[in-house]
């Protein structure tokens, strides 16, 4: 009987692993054959040009990202310098003030439906609150769509990396009589330091490809702008703008954006893990 059961248990273990060894076989083939699709095209669209001209009108030749760069560096910004401090703000609440507090299980179903609702919502809520309102779309309406995708990932992972930090120190902290402000600021905080800057890369890495949002509130613009209250080209509209269009100049140019937001997604998330490892080692 025992014979038996070891039987099956190594058969069932065998077909765990194997159907999981597939299954992480297929992800990965998918992935490195978009990648290589993606590198493919859009290492042949990469040239000085990209970088200091705008996009070209219908049928012309030449152009480049220049104004779409310039706009998406503008919006991501400052989405980040508006969420960054509200997510940070509100974790360290949830975590260290208001733990079991009514406030803070509203907080956290909010944040759970933020975290889940398509991005194309948020990006609808944002028009209907300010573009329909004042009648023009900006790149203060995408900054704010943005911030709402950010801020919960945010304040997420604020509040789960200073949870990790042992109650000891908090308690030697409190023992030498310093006052819980001081306590969250000079000692949690600064021992969950790398994972909540961890949460603002993520954030960042979130919101730099997000389309439906900006295409509600930035729209577009051909041309080379820093207004925030116009229409601000941004690259993740004008790649989704270009990518469908008959233009093999506007196509091409299409491929090296989708390669500069890649590898500035990935940069980001090699950072996210460099941090991850450091929060690793000192815990």
């Amino acid at each position: 009987m025992n014979e038996k059961l070891y039987r099956r248990r190594v058969r069932t273990n065998w077909i765990g692993l194997t159907l999981s060894m597939a299954a992480m076989a297929i992800g990965l083939f998918v992935l490195l054959w978009i990648l290589f699709v993606l590198f493919k095209n859009g290492l042949s669209s990469l040239d000085w040009n990209m970088f200091t001209q705008s996009t070209p009108a219908p049928g012309s030749e030449g152009g480049g990202l220049a104004n779409a760069i310039v706009g998406s560096l503008m919006i991501v910004g400052l989405a980040t310098f508006l969420s960054t401090p509200i997510g940070i703000l509100a974790g360290v609440y949830l975590a260290e003030f208001g733990d079991r507090s009514k406030i803070a299980q509203v907080t956290r179903f909010v944040t759970d439906i933020m975290l889940s609702a398509p991005s194309i919502v948020l990006g609808l809520f944002v028009y209907a609150l300010i573009v329909a309102q004042t009648k023009q779309f900006s790149g203060w309406a995408g900054t704010v769509a943005l911030s709402l995708i950010a801020i919960p990932v945010v304040l997420r992972t604020t509040e789960n990396m200073l949870r990790l930090v042992p109650g000891s120190l908090r308690e030697a902290a409190f023992a030498l009589g310093a006052p819980q402000w001081k306590v969250t600021t000079m000692v949690t905080l600064r021992a969950a330091k790398s994972g909540v800057v961890t949460g603002v890369l993520l954030a960042v890495a979130r919101i730099s490809g997000e389309t439906a949002p900006l295409l509600f509130t930035a729209l577009n613009n051909q041309f080379f702008s820093t207004d925030m209250g116009k229409p601000m080209a941004n690259l993740p509209v004008v790649i989704f703008q270009f990518a469908m269009s008959p233009y093999d100049n506007w196509v091409r140019l299409a491929w090296g954006g989708a390669l500069l937001i890649t590898l500035t997604v990935l940069a980001l998330n090699i950072i996210a893990r460099v941090y991850f490892r450091d929060q690793g080692s000192q815990r």
